[in-house]
């Protein structure tokens, strides 16, 4: 082997193995947007540290397993600090406890019950899994607590009456990448490439192959183990059927050595790559390289993450002082903030000394139209048997360094999402 090859593998290497530390070391975001010159803005915004009785709040993460996924968590934690160093709710805190399911659905299932049965949480917020919605839907449903989810990934996280995830989820977002590609690019026939984990990887794939079928696009879905896959392998696989686009629909933390190992076979500048949102983060362009510039584009579930408006300059604040250093700043941390945002508005307009499981249920299912400007279009709850409001959202392609927009809020065409519309036009929104 030369060692101009070596030096190129091991810069390769250093990348990836930067990622690992990059992704949590994101403080740097308020550095280059600001972030700690802004105010923040929580709860009753009074300065004042709240002593009351405290308001057991709970989540679900998985954190420990094929990848740290708990960026929700770690934003609605900021948030709900920020909210007790002012005022509280009413002059309550909210105690919230976070716990992990090892992406292991027992797991998922034996902390959920300590949370909901023993700590006696009056809600959910900010969870961030692979498993738990399957594992437990029917426990959130028979004690009646709503979860108000900062990332649902599987199916059952949008078919479940008391899960309410504040993102797209990977099919609307795997949905919009796809449509992007036929429109960007021509695409006639691409590959959806996913997790095979339960509930996720037919599905989340179906969406993209759906839209094909109305719309003269072959979409072929490969489905692999993320304990185990191989990079080269799986990259190779979706190659061999002869695609215009590879659509991954992965954890970056799978994502990124399956672009190397595109990088290493040439197969950039062969076949577009594009991804659903899991790509989103400002170390992803640094870690997959120069090679990528203007070669790869990502679904966002909200908008931009270096986006202007109030909310989003209040989440980085929020971040900024009341969360870790290495807490990402990224667009599962957009959702955590915006789910804690929306539990906390919904306790405040509450009589203080009622608050309890029952009534939160019913004051979140009355929640018609949560708005901010990290969200494409508003928001809801409401009272239906499933949600998916957030099926929106804008595209970005990497310039090496960071990300481009490219196109602004895209609707994922669906035909899955038919009844979601119904409820939201019953409320009034469009």
């Amino acid at each position: 082997m030369s060692k101009k090859t070596t030096s190129k593998k091991t810069s390769k290497t250093a990348r990836l193995q930067a990622l690992g530390l990059g992704l949590g070391a994101l403080g740097l975001a308020a550095a280059l947007w600001g972030g700690s010159a802004q105010a923040q803005s929580c709860g009753l915004n009074n300065g004042k540290k709240a002593s009351g009785e405290p308001i057991p709040v709970g989540a679900v993460v998985g954190k420990t397993g094929p990848d740290d996924f708990s960026a929700s968590a770690a934003a609605a934690a900021a948030y709900f600090s920020c909210v007790n160093s002012n005022g509280g709710i009413n002059g309550r805190p909210v105690d919230y406890q976070v716990a992990d399911d090892q992406w292991n659905p027992e797991v998922a299932a034996q902390v959920a019950s300590k949370l909901v049965k023993d700590r006696k949480v009056v809600a959910m917020a900010g969870n961030t899994s692979f498993v738990e919605c399957g594992a437990n839907a029917r426990l959130y449903a028979q004690e009646n607590v709503m979860v108000v989810a900062g990332t649902g990934v599987p199916r059952e996280c949008f078919f479940a009456r008391n899960y309410v995830p504040l993102n797209a989820g990977p099919r609307v977002s795997a949905t919009i990448a796809a449509m992007y590609a036929a429109r960007q690019y021509k695409a006639k026939k691409m590959v959806c490439v996913i997790p095979n984990i339960p509930s996720l990887g037919n599905w989340a794939c179906e969406g993209p192959k759906e839209w094909g079928r109305k719309n003269g696009v072959e979409v072929q879905t490969l489905t692999i183990d993320p304990g185990s896959a191989d990079p080269t392998s799986v990259v190779l696989q979706a190659a061999a059927q002869k695609p215009d686009a590879i659509l991954f629909d992965v954890p970056k933390g799978l994502l990124v050595p399956m672009l190397g190992a595109a990088e290493q076979q040439g197969l950039g500048r062969k076949i577009h790559f594009l991804s659903a949102a899991p790509a989103y983060n400002i170390e992803v362009p640094k870690a997959i390289g120069a090679y990528w510039k203007d070669n790869f584009d990502t679904n966002l579930e909200f908008q931009p993450l270096e986006s202007k408006g109030p909310d989003n300059l209040n989440w980085l604040a929020i971040m900024d002082k009341y969360g870790r250093k290495d807490d990402p700043r990224d667009t599962f941390s957009q959702a955590g903030y915006l789910s804690a945002r929306l539990l906390t508005e919904t306790l405040l307009k509450m009589d203080p000394a009622k608050i309890d499981r029952a009534s939160v249920t019913a004051a979140l299912r009355k929640v018609a139209d949560f708005r901010s400007d990290i969200l494409c279009t508003p928001f809801h709850i409401g009272d239906g048997q499933r949600h998916n409001a957030n099926f929106s959202g804008p595209m970005a392609r990497s310039t090496g360094t960071g990300w481009a927009p490219t196109e602004p809020c895209m609707q994922a065409d669906d035909p899955e999402l038919a009844d979601v519309r119904s409820d939201a036009q019953k409320l009034g929104l469009k």
